[in-house]
């Protein structure tokens, strides 16, 4: 399908095209990096001298922000091409765009629709490309992830982890992390919105993490140590809003679904959230909602993954 199995990449297009010793380390520099950013130091400046071209096809608050911030509070600078300065595939071929952007930049992030679209850039690319979201996976927001769960539930080993939801790019994201990290991951989606079968037997075939595919949210929550929520429809899909929102009653990340996953469960969203939709605003201004922390290391994970993609 997409994988790929050289993990001495240059990019980062998936998680499941590196193996778990360097997904850590990429997570302990993270914790390292943002620890020196909290404290006021910005002694720091690896990426001094160097640019990165920002392809938006999908626009995105945290994405362009997080990436934008981090990149220059390492020293480096970040150029925003909007979908209207910038119509890959459309205006011009995308490996263009890849060999001129190639020729100007140290780096590109893309964050895009089809995900043939990032792998294509990536081919014809001579530096660094970084997925920052395609319609198939997220795998920035997935390393975000996993440094928050780190930070609050004290490991990401192990933990049982449960998505209330549509099988969408998340999904994708987190079952090719448990691809190659152990862990628990359960979905809870309504029949007919099952995340990629062949994404789904990956994260199988590889036998370290236990995989659930289920249309019960109630049996899905109990004793997860993370109740992870997402809009019903992503961007692009809103004409089906209506529909899904009948879809999925049921899914409703709500104060008796919480209960259910017991006191010691958090929550987590990728943002932005459709308060009183997928989720209730009281479930979101709970103590236990780790969504804003979650959205803050969107910058972190990313710093680390940029770090790790210049050899730094």
């Amino acid at each position: 399908m997409y994988f790929s199995a050289n993990l001495g990449l240059k990019d980062f297009i998936h998680i499941s095209d590196f193996d778990k010793d360097t997904i850590f380390k990429i997570l302990v520099r993270a914790s390292e990096v943002k620890a020196l950013l909290k404290s006021g130091d910005r002694s720091f400046q690896p990426f001094k001298g160097k640019t990165m071209a920002m392809i938006f096809a999908k626009p995105s608050m945290r994405t362009r922000v997080s990436f934008e911030t981090g990149f220059f509070l390492l020293g480096g600078h970040a150029i925003y091409l909007g979908p209207d300065d910038i119509q890959m595939g459309k205006r011009e071929e995308t490996r263009d765009v890849a060999r001129v952007l190639s020729g100007y930049n140290d780096i590109i992030m893309a964050r895009l629709f089809a995900h043939q679209d990032i792998l294509d850039l990536a081919k014809y690319a001579s530096v660094p490309v970084i997925n920052g979201l395609t319609d198939y996976n997220h795998p920035v927001q997935i390393m975000a992830d996993a440094l928050t769960i780190i930070e609050h539930v004290g490991q990401l080993e192990g933990t049982k982890v449960v998505y209330v939801g549509d099988g969408n790019n998340i999904v994708h994201s987190w079952l090719l992390l448990a691809s190659v990290v152990p862990l628990h991951f359960v979905c809870a989606c309504p029949k007919g919105f099952e995340p990629d079968e062949k994404t789904v037997e990956k994260a199988r075939n590889a036998g370290i993490s236990k995989i659930e595919i289920t249309n019960d949210p109630k049996e899905a929550v109990i004793g997860a140590n993370v109740v992870y929520s997402d809009v019903w429809a992503s961007m692009g899909q809103k004409g089906e809003a209506e529909y899904r929102r009948k879809v999925f009653d049921g899914f409703q990340v709500n104060e008796k679904l919480m209960a259910l996953a017991g006191p010691k469960a958090y929550f987590m969203h990728c943002l932005p959230a459709e308060r009183g939709v997928e989720v209730t605003n009281g479930v979101i201004e709970a103590p236990n909602s780790i969504v804003f922390p979650q959205a803050e290391n969107r910058m972190h994970a990313q710093n680390a993954i940029m770090l790790h993609q210049f050899g730094l």
